[in-house]
């Protein structure tokens, strides 16, 4: 008899018969999760956002990078504002390459007694080239943003993101049932205050394009996490009735079988996304398209982790909760200790049901009990020869 044949870890990873005990670590996902959630949720706390000018109101005033005297640098800029103003501006930085590049600067409102004088100033020393190949004035562009609509646009960002996850808990508790709703929101949860935290801890500026790009990576997260639920209720379906596993094993079953589907989904959807923060930075320079992938590449790194090692584990303790999943559970560990005490040779108690293998008992009664004579034959002895 020759041995079965060894597969890879690969080739059981790739044909989802890999056998990694995800739910079983699940004390060590926990732990992760918290810290990072507690360093996410103190940054937030304490550093809070750098919000940009669409949601703060301010000043913005935009100028070609280069200038009769050739390149135009963000200090020279920062250096005839602070001059003028008196105050260093917020934000400065330069957007895009080549003849495209230019220098933006976001402060806090100036009035036109600031304005002016500034304008004025950028135009005489540094002689900003404006679309002729000529230096001109009309090359700065300056756009003002009242505080009130920042405001409004916080407010309707936060309305979007509030009726999303209204939305969803309805979809997952009537696709679903209310465990696995439960499970998600917290995975959902974990996707955006992990993404803000980072937004926070880094510093980097909030736009409406970064809302957007939240509201966006927060759909991904719950795909995915909708995959792995759909195979966990394939997997549990009428488990109660059997011995065989249990629903932590089920739910473990399900995410080796789904782990191979979400990395590569994950892989396909952060390529373009990477694509794009390429661009958006080494061609375009830092602005919107940079603000939109950023955000969700986060979000999207996080919202796959989030769906393989916190919904399930989360999913499997609601469920344990339950007193008919905990009985199954024991019923499953005692038929494995009576199975594992006959494979040892100990002698194992007869199980409370009566037996129910029919055929053996009709078979001994068989075998004990002679059959009757056959009308019109004689009684034989024990020889078995006829009575003569």
């Amino acid at each position: 008899m020759t041995a079965p044949e060894r597969t890879s870890g690969w080739t059981r990873l790739t044909t989802g018969t890999a056998s990694a005990d995800i739910v079983g670590r699940k004390k060590l996902w926990y732990i992760g999760f918290g810290v990072l959630l507690a360093v996410c949720v103190l940054s937030l706390v304490f550093r809070g956002f750098n919000l940009g000018i669409d949601f703060t109101g301010g000043s913005q005033i935009q100028l070609p990078a280069t200038g009769a005297n050739g390149p135009i640098s963000v200090e020279q800029v920062d250096r005839i504002y602070t001059d003028v103003v008196g105050t260093a501006p917020e934000v400065s930085q330069a957007v895009g390459t080549g003849d495209s590049a230019s220098i933006v600067i976001q402060s806090e409102p100036l009035t036109p007694e600031q304005l002016v004088p500034l304008r004025e100033a950028l135009f005489q020393q540094l002689q900003p080239i404006g679309g002729g190949g000529v230096p001109s004035e009309a090359a700065i562009s300056d756009s003002q943003v009242s505080g009130t609509w920042g405001g409004e646009v916080t407010t309707q960002a936060l309305i979007a993101l509030l009726v999303f996850i209204v939305l969803v808990t309805i979809f997952l508790a009537v696709y679903f049932e209310r465990a696995m709703a439960a499970a998600a929101l917290v995975a959902l949860i974990n996707d955006i205050v992990v993404t803000a935290g980072v937004y926070s801890i880094i510093g980097l500026e909030v736009t409406p394009a970064t809302v957007i790009g939240l509201l966006t990576i927060l759909g991904f997260s719950l795909y995915d996490t909708v995959v792995v639920f759909d195979k966990v209720r394939e997997n549990s379906r009428g488990l109660l009735k059997l011995t065989r596993r249990s629903y932590a094993e089920a739910a473990n079953q399900a995410l080796n079988q789904t782990l191979m589907r979400s990395m590569n989904t994950s892989l396909i959807a952060i390529l373009p996304v990477l694509g794009l923060l390429v661009i958006g930075v080494g061609l375009l320079g830092v602005g919107t398209l940079a603000d939109l992938a950023l955000v969700q590449l986060v979000g999207m790194i996080s919202g796959v982790v989030s769906s393989l090692l916190l919904a399930t584990p989360v999913l499997v303790d609601i469920k344990m909760r339950d007193g008919r999943f905990r009985d199954q559970a024991e019923r499953v560990a005692a038929r494995r200790a009576r199975a594992a005490a006959v494979r040892d040779g100990e002698e194992v108690p007869d199980a409370a049901e009566p037996a129910t293998d029919t055929f053996a008992a009709v078979s001994s009664t068989s075998r004990s009990a002679p059959a009757a004579p056959r009308p019109g034959v004689r009684p034989t002895g024990k020889t078995g020869r006829k009575r003569r």
